[in-house]
């Protein structure tokens, strides 16, 4: 931040003689963090020239806008936009009462009719409202009409206008009364924009549907809304958009569920599972069909059949369905094994790859950004590390004549590796069953300095670009999670919520959500091809296996592949590893441990699940869609 005179007393004055309003228009785009940049180059602009004043103002500005603005937390609906190497960017209580003092004398100057006047008003009053509430409500009332007067359409939704409107519903409601007729007038304006919505405005329909029922308004309206979502479904469907098309049958079930109208909201969710089917059959029928991706739409339809309830099952004859989409999904993961290959990446000097990761995601589009992230570096190839591992322990066999222990982080012994006598290790097929449990434990070994820099190398350096040049929220990991197919029925919002822990660097959060999750998806998945997983006692009580039974049980492989079994089980449930999912049921993880690079990538591994098949239907939906113009 710019420094001035921190005695500095400003007056309204200073605020209408510094050029707020020219700079404000001057911003590139109509968002905060917009708003941020151009009051902060003034800033150091007038500091520069000694205009002391007039930089303290816009700095102050500028700070405000820096923060993120987070509705859902009521304590602290702000937070710094950025925290780095102990160092975080500003929050309301840096500011002084002084600084405050200012901002309530200069809000009703703040007059000009344009958003990011309005975005500006907004901060400010409310910043006010939380830092010193005994002023009475209007700086509140301030702050909840300028967040409403935002426009609602779908560029500015994307920045910061979900927030915006989300905020002033909290506000209203929070007045209760105070508030006046404001929630009804804000219901009311959401609905006008819904009812105009069209296919050209992508998800905006969607994402104010669903504004207004998080939000328990529209309730009146409940049955138009459903139908309004159901023809923007079928005009998504028309044009091969199968992913929006997916959501807006979703959100119409749920309306109609609101509605009270149960048989038309079954209806759309086959229409939500018939739509991932009709993906399937599109790719099938594309230039590039791939059975790989087709499995997991095939799965992805199924978990939603399976969502229907058995009484309202026959109309649609879901069960008959079910096991048709079962045939279809067997063939294709047979016909997929043909398709599976290897990427190597070649070796090089790690300031290299750290500048390589850094432009990977630097100066794209949000897409292409996280998409670039997530992918950084290929799944550990486990056939390949076990046959350099073998090849290390013939090259040095010396440091294997003994055994090995692994210890826990209270000093336990977890795990012991026998010694080994080099000339009866290896068979004529490379490896003996008494050197299994010590090669297995080098492979760990060697896997832990890959994630050490993996984790160094690219995927920090290349977080660090993605925050500084993308505002991500956690609403947009929960639609992520919605749509990939791995995620299975029902914990949308538990992994888009861990994911986002994570992008935000809160990876106490992130670990103690998604870790279960990845144990759970391990679990949904075998129990979807017949694997018992779960064990009778000699009192008859059944219990559910762990992640490590789970991952041990035969089809494991046959249904995460060799290289991603090898990932979960080296990362979560292996002694000689990292160990996460065992260390964290049983509260052994302290502070430090939920920021170790072993669970950054856990972090990073679990996005990578998630994002990879999400991006898989992106494509399709975009090569359908050229065939159809074609």
């Amino acid at each position: 931040m710019t420094n001035y005179q921190e005695d500095l007393i400003l007056t309204s004055e200073d605020f209408v003689c510094c050029g707020w309003k020219e700079v404000l228009a001057g911003a590139d785009r109509k968002d905060y963090s917009s708003i941020y940049f151009a009051f902060s180059d003034a800033a150091r602009q007038a500091v520069n020239e000694n205009h002391q004043a007039h930089g303290k103002v816009l700095l102050l500005l500028a700070q405000a806008c820096s923060m993120m603005l987070s509705p859902g937390s009521f304590n602290e609906p702000f937070k710094p936009f950025m925290v780095l190497d102990g160092q975080r960017s500003s929050i309301p209580d840096d500011l002084s009462e002084s600084d405050v003092d200012f901002f309530a004398r200069i809000i009703d100057e703040i007059d000009d009719p344009c958003p990011k006047a309005h975005l500006l008003k907004a901060r400010l009053a409310d910043l006010v409202w939380l830092l010193q509430s005994s002023r009475g409500v209007k700086f509140a009332l301030a702050a909840i009409d300028s967040y409403r007067s935002i426009p609602l359409d779908t560029e500015t939704w994307l920045r910061d206008g979900q927030q915006c409107w989300q905020r002033a519903i909290d506000l209203a409601r929070r007045l209760r009364g105070g508030s006046g007729e404001r929630v009804t007038k804000i219901e009311v304006s959401i609905i006008e924009v819904f009812k105009s919505a069209t296919r050209q405005d992508g998800s905006l329909g969607f994402w104010l549907a669903d504004l207004l029922k998080s939000n328990g308004l529209g309730r009146d309206h409940s049955s138009k809304i459903a139908i309004k979502l159901e023809s923007l479904a079928r005009d998504f469907e028309g044009e091969g958009e199968f992913l929006k098309a997916r959501e807006y049958f979703q959100a119409s079930a749920d309306w109609f569920k609101v509605s009270g109208e149960d048989e038309t909201s079954i209806a759309m969710i086959v229409e939500v599972a018939e739509g991932w089917v009709k993906e399937a059959e599109a790719k099938l029928s594309s230039s590039q069909p791939s059975h790989i991706i087709v499995v997991d739409y095939y799965e992805k339809a199924i978990q939603t059949y399976r969502t229907i309830p058995k009484s309202m099952r026959a109309p649609h004859r879901v069960d008959e369905r079910i096991a048709e989409l079962r045939r279809y999904l067997n063939e294709s993961g047979e016909r997929s094994l043909d398709e599976m290959g290897i990427i190597r990446i070649p070796g090089r000097d790690i300031c290299q790859i750290v500048q390589d990761a850094r432009n990977l995601v630097r100066g794209k589009t949000l897409n292409e950004a996280l998409e670039a992230f997530v992918n950084l570096v290929s799944n550990e190839n486990a056939r390949e590390l076990r046959e350099n591992t073998i090849e290390q322990i013939r090259n040095y066999p010396l440091q294997f004549l003994f055994s090995g222990t692994a210890m826990s982080r209270d000093g336990r012994v977890i795990a012991r590796r026998p010694g080994m006598i080099p000339h009866s290790t290896f068979s004529d097929n490379d490896e003996a069953d008494d050197g299994e449990e010590t090669i297995r434990a080098k492979m760990i070994e060697n896997y832990r300095i890959h994630v050490d820099r993996v984790v160094r190398g690219c995927i920090l350096p290349a977080q660090e670009v993605l925050l500084l040049e993308h505002r991500l929220r956690e609403v947009d990991f929960i639609n992520l999670a919605r749509q990939s197919p791995i995620v299975p029925i029902g914990r949308e919002q538990l992994f888009g919520k861990a994911l986002f822990a994570g992008y935000d660097q809160n990876f106490v959060t992130a670990l103690h959500i998604l870790v279960p999750q990845i144990e759970h998806m391990v679990r949904y998945r075998l129990k979807q091809v017949g694997e018992q997983t779960t064990t009778l006692d000699s009192n008859g009580i059944e219990n559910e296996k762990g992640l490590s039974a789970l991952m041990d049980l035969p089809q494991a492989e046959e249904i995460f592949g060799e290289d991603l079994s090898f990932e979960i089980k080296a990362l979560f449930c292996d002694p000689f590893g990292p160990n996460l999912r065992n260390e964290l049921a049983h509260g052994l993880l302290d502070d430090m441990a939920f920021y170790s690079l072993e669970a950054i990538y856990a972090w990073w591994f679990g996005l990578k699940l998630v994002c990879n098949t999400f991006w898989n239907a992106l494509d399709n939906d975009a090569e359908q869609s050229e065939q159809g113009e074609e």
